[in-house]
């Protein structure tokens, strides 16, 4: 009974799914004059087998969850999401709706894969140095072979598919933070040595951070992707405070971080554009402000309740259905819809903060808090450039935007956090 009562939390996310169809279906037949009939035998249904194997892969996971004992809420939420995005990618672009229900399904065999293969992922975690060898390997091969797409040089094109290194980055960057910082956690808090007001240990101990951190700022100038920069600077410093509760490291980052921002506006015109068009992007609301004044005017037209389900104009954005998809929920499903997608990142979080103090090991507590962190931190950092609260950036919003990669990587860290909740009871 506990199984089938656990399945049903799944019929929100299919019921969104089903639902956005049948809308755009009914959009198509007033709008067009067709009969039902036609409409349906003229439909493209390439969609249907994917959409059924997808709902198949969700029930099993979700009995299998319940079965490990692991947190049996995490996956509906998550799927809430992808439903969301899901049908607001078919009715921006009907062509993408197969093709990320088909990533969709890669991505539940990924969460299953991690979900199974656990115990050798795990053994990572004895293998700090070598895991920031490969962290710092995986996000450089971009500079080296990648290819610019969308004006940030983050792509590596293989054959018919673009994969973002950087999205799988984030993971190893979790995985040596939560190692490193856990092995010498007593060294990093006894801190002697003071610099100003900061108290600081050896520098040998904190060269590892200096590194990511320097890591961030080179892809954001090299890369020229602002987002990625960011997130990878961001979970580095809130792990580190995590792990030590030293508000020094904190500052001493958040310097270096100010000081190589400066530096970069200086010598980099792409970087003195991005700021101008955050600061004031009136003053070429046709030329490169043009995707965040679309934004913006998206935002104002949705008001509280929406304009309605396919009844906005959201394809006015370029590239809507990737970084500014947030602005297409905001204008057709208001204030209130925007606002039901961040509560489900904020209890996404939420649970993964729960998985993270069940943990007996120090190690795998931090790993759980970053990766609830990593997925919290990312969702702000694209709705608040969307937003114009920060410059804009380039990455996606977790499980909503289209892109196999992020989809992808989005449901390992699902997967890690459901490992690590397996056998034990978060309150």
């Amino acid at each position: 009974m506990r199984q089938f009562g656990s399945s049903r939390l799944l019929l929100a996310p299919l019921g969104i799914v089903l639902a956005g169809l049948l809308v755009l279906i009914a959009k198509k037949h007033i709008l067009g004059f067709a009969s039902p009939t036609e409409l349906l035998a003229g439909m493209d249904w390439s969609f249907a087998p994917w959409l059924g194997l997808a709902c198949v892969l969700a029930v099993f996971i979700q009995v299998l969850l319940v079965r490990c004992r692991a947190d049996s809420w995490l996956f509906p939420i998550a799927l809430t999401l992808v439903s969301v995005g899901a049908v607001e990618i078919g009715r921006l672009k009907m062509a993408l709706f197969a093709p990320q229900l088909r990533w969709l399904c890669v991505a539940l065999l990924v969460f299953l894969g991690v979900l199974s293969l656990w115990r050798q992922w795990q053994r990572l975690l004895d293998y700090p140095y070598l895991l920031g060898l490969v962290c710092v390997v995986v996000l450089g091969l971009p500079m080296v072979l990648g290819t610019e797409i969308g004006g940030s040089k983050n792509w590596l094109v293989l054959g018919p598919l673009s994969v973002q290194p950087s999205e799988f980055g984030k993971i190893l960057i979790l995985f040596f933070l939560a190692a490193y910082l856990s092995d010498h956690r007593q060294v990093l808090t006894a801190a002697r040595r003071r610099l100003l007001l900061l108290r600081l240990p050896p520098l040998r101990f904190i060269a590892p951070l200096i590194c990511i951190w320097g890591l961030a700022v080179l892809m954001f100038v090299v890369e020229k992707d602002l987002g990625s920069a960011l997130l990878f600077f961001g979970i580095a410093v809130l792990m580190t405070y995590m792990a030590t509760g030293s508000k020094s490291y904190v500052f001493l980052a958040l310097a270096f971080f100010g000081l190589a921002a400066a530096v970069s506006y200086a010598l980099f015109g792409h970087v003195r554009v991005r700021v101008a068009i955050w600061l004031n992007p009136w003053s070429d609301p046709n030329g490169m402000a043009y995707q965040v004044v679309q934004s913006l005017f998206a935002f104002g037209t949705g008001g509280i309740w929406g304009t309605g389900f396919g009844f906005g104009h959201p394809g006015f954005i370029p590239e809507v259905h990737t970084d500014f998809i947030y602005a297409a929920i905001a204008e057709e499903w208001g204030l209130v819809g925007a606002l039901m997608v961040l509560v489900c990142y904020v209890l996404l979080f939420w649970r993964g903060i729960c998985i993270a103090l069940a943990c007996s090991e120090e190690k795998k507590a931090l790993l759980a808090a970053g990766c609830a962190a990593l997925m919290l931190l990312q969702a702000f950092i694209i709705v608040a450039g969307v937003t114009k609260f920060l410059p804009l950036t380039g990455i996606t919003l977790p499980f909503v935007s289209y892109g196999g990669s992020s989809l992808v990587s989005c449901f390992m860290l699902l997967g890690i956090l459901a490992a690590l909740s397996v056998g034990r009871r978060t309150a």
